[in-house]
């Protein structure tokens, strides 16, 4: 069946797409633009990934019964409203968008961008296009910068300010190019991602943590080392866990906590007399919610408040930094109650003394229902397991948590909260601030709101800044064919270079123009034509596309067009 050239060449999805991401870098623009004076010289964003409202409901009980506390530190005054979490619709799967994730959700945030699960500061479409961070907005500034977490430094969050890549997993390109960002701080876990693989994922002799060393990053592993940078540093790298950095309930002495980091990170960027942009992420909220790990998830929240608390502190001190705090997104549709009863067993909220993660080996060597029950005993004293109980954990969840998903399980039942399962939820999340920015994200905002008033209030002009990432890269579909040559989805490329396309029915023939320069694709073989003449380059038709190898762009636009592989990119020379 002769296929049209709709089919051939793919819809016009990815023009509709482009102009909306153009329109939302022109809001971003209109926004900057119509601020006189930037009322803060530093802004600190505050991201708990996966904390929605009963995730901060349950850290204030705990903060209540154990703590001795009548309120969080966030409860001081700090509370301003709500943001929408929702994304787009992308390319690689059927979901609309109504549930995003912490890759869709940070660009919002971080450059005021709506994009697709999965993309890294990038726009929706065939060939993406790269926004502009605060943090890359602030540079240009000349203001110091900085990212802390407690999940992977290339982990979604962190990467979204100082990184673009279609696909979040690529975080050994995430990794490389932080190293020419400018970022100043990064402190999290992830060291693993700073040692490279190569295609097939087997480890390379090639290590970039002694290339950020020649840049002048004072590096750290452990918390002496941390405690070992001086303020004076300027730029400092720490890996304190090859993935992420343990749980509260996990850690050792010889692991910093967010609220340490956090304070490093500002004692290094408070040097610099511009001022400084800082994102710290209380990341393994999310990781816990995932996992149904209520105490686990606590621990973590509480950790978050006390950095917030690290974080008003300098600001107050300070007297010109805007503070503001967010989720990402809530993770695994807690409720505090369940089976109808109307009921929360608070006290049992501190009996747990390791997470799921290090009980998870254990669990999987237990042999019979009695290594269940010593070790349930041990971990959070439940001497009293039913059969029922010993079943479901020996069985497992269902999940890909296995024993320990039937571990959660068991005590979730008896704290008595519930769950909806292992994935985000689209509930509204809670917005804190502190100082300027206070005013401009009060009330119902979208997440969105948080990049484009936090641009507002130090002066940052975002538009310039992914205008100068748009004029140097493109971020093409592609495909690898079976003789690994790199092929690209042939309209989509070619309108966002200015190449017109024609289809011919007649001749079964695409034709591309630029200028004086000419290709012709018989789409039955994927011959080509230049000007008339027989070419070596051929394309390809696949699933009803039509692909074409870079080379043929190159010709067609006369630019020094190069592939950058590890970043999937395309570089505009």
């Amino acid at each position: 069946m002769k296929k049209s050239l709709k089919q051939i060449m793919g819809s016009g999805l990815a023009v509709s797409l482009l102009a909306f991401s153009l329109a939302g870098v022109a809001s971003a623009a209109e926004t900057t633009a119509s601020t006189p004076a930037a009322p803060s010289k530093n802004l600190i964003v505050l991201i708990g990934d996966g904390m929605g409202p009963a995730e901060v409901t349950a850290a204030r009980y705990f903060s209540k019964k154990f703590l001795n506390k009548d309120r969080l530190e966030l409860d001081g005054g700090y509370y301003v409203g709500k943001a929408t979490t929702y994304s787009q619709a992308g390319p690689y799967t059927s979901e609309s968008g109504a549930v995003t994730d912490s890759a869709a959700a940070g660009t919002a945030f971080s450059t005021g961008n709506k994009t697709y699960n999965n993309a890294i500061s990038v726009s929706n479409g065939d060939v993406a296009k790269p926004f502009g961070s605060v943090v890359e907005a602030a540079i240009k500034q000349g203001k110091a910068t900085g990212l802390v977490t407690t999940d992977s430094i290339v982990g979604a969050t962190p990467a979204v300010w100082a990184s673009h890549v279609r696909q979040r997993g690529n975080q050994n390109a995430i990794a490389s190019q932080y190293l020419s960002s400018g970022v100043n701080v990064f402190f999290g876990g992830g060291k693993t991602n700073f040692i490279t693989k190569d295609e097939k994922g087997k480890r390379t002799d090639k290590n970039i943590i002694p290339d950020f060393e020649a840049k002048g990053y004072k590096t750290a592993y452990d918390k002496a080392g941390l405690d070992a940078i001086p303020a004076t540093a300027g730029n400092a790298l720490g890996l304190f866990a090859h993935n992420e950095i343990p749980y509260v309930l996990d850690r050792d002495y010889k692991t910093p906590n967010l609220p340490q980091m956090t304070q490093k990170a500002l004692d290094i960027l408070s040097q610099n007399k511009n001022g400084f942009v800082l994102m710290v992420e209380g990341g393994r909220i999310d990781h816990a919610g995932h996992a149904n790990d209520l105490p686990a998830n606590i621990q973590e929240t509480l950790e978050l408040d006390a950095t917030f608390k690290t974080l008003v502190d300098f600001a107050k001190k300070d007297g010109n930094t805007s503070v503001v705090v967010t989720a990402d997104h809530e993770t695994g549709g807690l409720s505090l109650a369940r089976d109808n009863v109307y009921e929360l067993n608070v006290d049992l909220f501190n009996k747990e003394k390791r997470s799921y993660e290090v009980l998870d080996g254990i669990l999987k060597n237990a042999q019979t229902a009695d290594d269940i029950r010593k070790i349930v005993t041990d971990n959070i004293g439940f001497t009293d397991l039913s059969d029922e109980e010993v079943q479901l954990i020996l069985k497992g969840d269902g999940s890909s948590y296995g024993r320990a998903g039937g571990y959660n399980a068991v005590v979730s039942k008896r704290l008595a909260v519930g769950w909806t399962g292992h994935g985000h939820t689209g509930v509204d999340v809670g917005v804190w601030a502190y100082g300027p920015i206070a005013e401009l994200v009060k009330g119902d905002i979208d997440n969105t709101d948080i990049a484009k008033s936090g641009a507002k209030v130090i002066g940052a002009d975002l538009t310039a800044a992914t205008k100068d990432l748009q004029d140097k890269y493109l971020y093409p579909l592609f495909k690898v064919t079976r003789d690994s040559k790199t092929l690209f989805t042939a309209r989509s490329l070619a309108e966002s270079l200015d190449i017109k396309v024609t289809w011919d029915e007649v001749s079964r023939t695409v034709t591309l123009i630029k200028d004086s320069q000419k290709l012709t694709v018989l789409v039955e073989t994927g011959a080509i034509t230049e000007n008339g003449a027989a070419s070596t380059l051929v394309g390809n038709v696949d699933n009803g596309k039509l692909y074409l190898p870079l080379e043929a762009f190159k010709k067609l636009t006369g630019k020094s067009l190069t592939w950058d592989s590890l970043n999937e990119r395309i570089v505009k020379n």
